[in-house]
């Protein structure tokens, strides 16, 4: 798409759609890491180490030898560390990177770091002697290892759009859309209008950097965010996030009250639900979909209380957490938004929502804030997009 930012596909096909195994390249500085790393994947019958390096340097010699389809990348390297090694494999021959980093308070804010600049996802290292973690490492790494040849990674930042007046084209079905829900007015028991939930998994703190840097405060709005990710980390993402936003963005705690322009961020490893008078409540109740937070639990929770004073978007992500939450928001008279195929590092969320028909806006990242400022204004009409 014109404008849009590039993409590059996976070098070989899906696993489970064809004989060939997903071709992997290890780099870490420590030899006894690798070797751990290397026998982990290598015990996958779909997944292929075809090299390894120790540095940065080897690793853009390899990459350009061996042609990997992914690429796992220390974190915490001497010399050029892993983010200067991603960023000039984002600049010289993009593909799927997944980061591996101890989550100490500097590596997990180096991870972050990395998931902004374009790593579609990261595994922790395991504490304690990494030769009696392999079986815990093993699980994990291979199934992201999988998710992340299905990604398609962005590079460089996401592109913000200028566009204000207009909401962005989407496919129309020819039957009449219904009338949009009554605009609610200001509930003094909760101080605020609107409710705004964003809800994201693989790829997702690139694409919400990009939708909350394009939102502005508007004194009656208030955001909600649940990212995939675990405990340690959203708040360096809040964080971060925040440094990029002319909204207040922190990581969300027990009893918070929802607040115009203030942006909560669901902590990692806790569910997030909406209690009576714009309170928050979290928990840490089964996993959903196997993660905590889960979007879904976020929206069910929040369809039940706010109902039509809701608009959400959905997006990028693998799985379909969110779509039975996008659902009830549809149900309970909310808008929803899906990010557009075009821009999604992985398009599993958005799809779901779209293909159960929840999603009365389909757009491409660069569109999603734009199409919230303009609903919360009230100049969005909705719209029932037909599925592509």
């Amino acid at each position: 798409m014109t404008g849009e930012p590039p993409f590059r596909a996976p070098a070989s096909p899906l696993p489970g759609r064809s004989a060939s195994p997903v071709r992997v390249l290890v780099v870490d500085d420590s030899a006894l890491t690798r070797r751990v790393l290397m026998a982990a994947l290598n015990g996958a019958s779909d997944i292929e180490v075809v090299g390894s390096a120790a540095n940065g340097q080897e690793c853009f010699a390899k990459v350009e030898e061996l042609q990997p389809d992914v690429v796992t990348l220390d974190v915490e390297m001497p010399g050029m560390d892993g983010l200067a090694v991603l960023r000039q494999l984002m600049a010289r021959s993009p593909l799927p990177v997944v980061m591996v980093s101890y989550l100490t308070h500097e590596g997990a804010e180096a991870t972050v770091r990395a998931l902004l600049d374009g790593a579609v996802d990261f595994v922790p290292k395991p504490g304690g002697p990494i030769l009696g973690s392999v079986v815990t490492l093993r699980d994990e790494l291979v199934r992201k290892v999988r998710e992340a040849a299905r990604a398609r990674p962005r590079v460089g930042r996401p592109r913000l759009s200028t566009t204000t007046h207009r909401l962005p084209p989407v496919s129309v079905s020819p039957r009449p859309a219904p009338p949009p829900p009554a605009r609610t007015p200001l509930r003094a028991s909760d101080g605020f209008e609107r409710l705004v939930i964003l809800g994201a998994s693989t790829g997702g703190p690139q694409a919400l950097q990009a939708v909350v840097s394009d939102l502005h405060p508007d004194g009656r709005t208030a955001y909600v965010i649940v990212q995939h990710m675990p405990d340690g980390m959203t708040t360096v993402l809040a964080d971060l996030l925040a440094s990029a936003s002319p909204l207040l963005i922190r990581e969300a705690r027990q009893n918070d009250r929802l607040a115009p322009d203030v942006a909560l961020l669901a902590p990692g490893d806790w569910h997030l639900r909406f209690g009576p008078r714009g309170t928050i409540e979290l928990d840490q109740g089964p996993k959903v979909h196997w993660v905590r937070p889960s979007v879904d639990v976020a929206l069910l929770s929040a369809a039940e209380v706010y109902g039509s004073r809701i608009v959400t978007a959905v997006l990028t992500g693998m799985g379909s957490d969110g779509a039975d939450g996008a659902v009830a928001v549809k149900q309970a008279g909310g808008t929803v938004i899906a990010e557009d195929k075009s821009t999604c590092v992985v398009y599993g969320m958005p799809k779901a929502v779209a293909q159960r028909g929840a999603a009365e806006h389909i757009v491409p990242l660069p569109q999603v804030a734009p199409t919230i400022r303009q609903l919360l204004a009230g100049t969005g009409r909705t719209r029932q997009p037909s599925l592509v």
